[in-house]
């Protein structure tokens, strides 16, 4: 693999994502080093696809959820080292070639970038606009700083954020509550438009309106109430999950 490419490692937590992630895997190592999927109990091809096309591969014995799979990386990757990871969902919405982009916002001392879609919001599916719009607005109120597109996963965060923050939640809510951390703790977000592959989120997403949204909102008014120690750790009055 050519020098040139940076020396970070990309995530992509799947869930029987067999038919996308072949492509998405080729398309990422092509961009970066290094590709760690982590199957969360798929029972499809998942783990074949992801094996075969070179990515290294964690494996949950069962479905745990998108932020059990991402703790699992993390935990893997910063405990060995890395100080800075991408994540990407393996539908194929995301462009991997739309890394760089993230990797040059973190140059200018982002801790946590988010690739966001506000820009091409008014060409989503109306309940689909609805929802980013407003949980951008609700979760931007709850951090107390304007953010836009909290719910794209397709993200750059460094060791010193997560070691910061935690990330104990196990599901969708997770990716909510650990930006109201990082903003309650002073860490620096920047948001940056990226362009989208054709995946249709709705079809492909797992997201589970009802259920989630209820996750999501006691997950970011959890972190708004926890007790913030800055220099450590956030401590949680739910205790260490």
């Amino acid at each position: 693999m050519p020098d040139a490419l940076p020396p970070i490692t990309a995530i992509i937590p799947a869930y029987q994502a067999e038919k996308s992630l072949r492509d998405v895997v080729r398309r990422t190592l092509a961009v970066v080093r290094d590709v760690l999927v982590v199957d969360d109990g798929s029972d499809d091809g998942t783990y074949r696809a992801a094996s075969e096309e070179g990515a290294r591969v964690l494996r949950h014995p069962a479905n745990f959820g998108k932020g059990r799979a991402l703790r699992t990386a993390f935990s893997d990757l910063f405990g060995n080292g890395a100080t800075t990871v991408v994540t990407l969902d393996a539908d194929g919405q995301h462009c991997p070639e739309e890394i760089p982009r993230l990797l040059e916002a973190a140059r200018s001392g982002a801790d946590l970038v988010i690739g966001t879609r506000d820009h091409i919001f008014d060409q989503m599916h109306p309940a689909r606009r609805i929802s980013n719009t407003w949980s951008s607005k609700a979760i931007s109120f709850v951090a107390g700083a304007p953010l836009v597109d909290v719910q794209s996963g397709f993200r750059l965060y460094t060791r010193r954020l997560v070691d910061s923050t935690g990330f104990p939640e196990s599901r969708f809510e997770a990716e909510s509550a650990v930006i109201v951390r990082a903003v309650r703790m002073g860490f620096r977000i920047a948001c940056v438009p990226v362009r989208l592959g054709p995946a249709d989120g709705r079809a492909t997403s797992h997201y589970r309106p009802i259920v989630d949204s209820l996750r999501i909102a006691g997950a970011v008014t959890r972190a708004r109430l926890e007790r913030i120690d800055h220099g450590d750790r956030v401590r949680s009055r739910a205790g260490k999950a």
